[in-house]
């Protein structure tokens, strides 16, 4: 059975995610915050089509295609870095930590978008509110899981945390699958909750240092279905830098 969310309206938010650390917010309250029209994020949505397959698998699964970019906002201002590899230590991904992963970079039409980088900046400003920052570090992965293999895992490594301050996770589409269950637990306790996200644009928002949390697998209802999902983190202490880059 499909488990619906209680969603948080906008003026709730920032107590939630101090309270409880997480929210889980409709796709016209994430346009409310992000000063946009929810047909302008749902017209970023073709950007997910043709994507790279992810080669960093370490269980030799073809169902992830993924793409990545890294941000600074100052200020309320947002500046692309130079693209860079996404890093993170084996404490916060035990399977594919460690390593230096280089994705292709996003499309420059989606880079150039209004509508997106509104949504960078509009999750910002909600997350300075509740945490005041100079800077915050973003990163932000778009992936599609399919079920090529027979099922997909949007989270092969298991229930974990990102080692960032926030995590935001906005499930765009789902096509022709079942599964693909959110699950969120106290990172300090064995409280935990369920839920299945279905509402194009609809976000989980997550204080990382108090939360864990994973997906699913997906299968499909017919010959084929896949999920798309944007993930994006924001840090205020830098980004999550391997060894080899700190030393650069």
């Amino acid at each position: 059975m499909t488990l619906a969310p209680l969603l948080t309206p906008c003026q709730e938010i920032a107590h939630s995610l101090k309270t409880n650390g997480y929210a889980v917010i409709s796709a016209e309250s994430v346009a409310e915050l992000c000063h946009v029209a929810v047909s302008e994020l749902e017209a970023l949505n073709h950007f997910w089509d043709e994507m790279p397959r992810d080669p960093y698998l370490k269980d030799g699964g073809r169902y992830r295609y993924r793409r990545h970019a890294s941000y600074q906002i100052t200020d309320k201002q947002l500046e692309m870095v130079p693209h860079r590899p996404h890093w993170q230590s084996v404490t916060y991904n035990a399977l594919h930590g460690g390593i230096e992963r280089w994705f292709d970079p996003i499309q420059v039409d989606l880079a150039k978008s209004a509508a997106w980088q509104s949504v960078l900046l509009g999750i910002a400003n909600t997350l300075s509110s509740l945490k005041p920052v100079k800077t915050w570090f973003v990163e932000a992965h778009q992936f599609r899981i399919d079920t090529t293999d027979g099922i997909g895992r949007p989270t092969p490594e298991g229930a974990h945390r990102d080692g960032v301050d926030f995590v935001a996770v906005f499930l765009l589409n789902r096509v022709g699958i079942k599964g693909g269950e959110t699950r969120i637990f106290d990172a300090n306790g064995s409280t935990g909750l369920r839920f299945t996200l279905s509402q194009p644009w609809s976000l989980l928002l997550m204080n990382d240092e108090k939360m864990i949390h994973e997906s699913t697998p997906i299968q499909p209802l017919g010959a084929y279905g896949h999920r798309d999902t944007l993930v994006l983190t924001y840090r205020s202490n830098g980004f999550q830098d391997s060894p080899l880059q700190a030393q650069q």
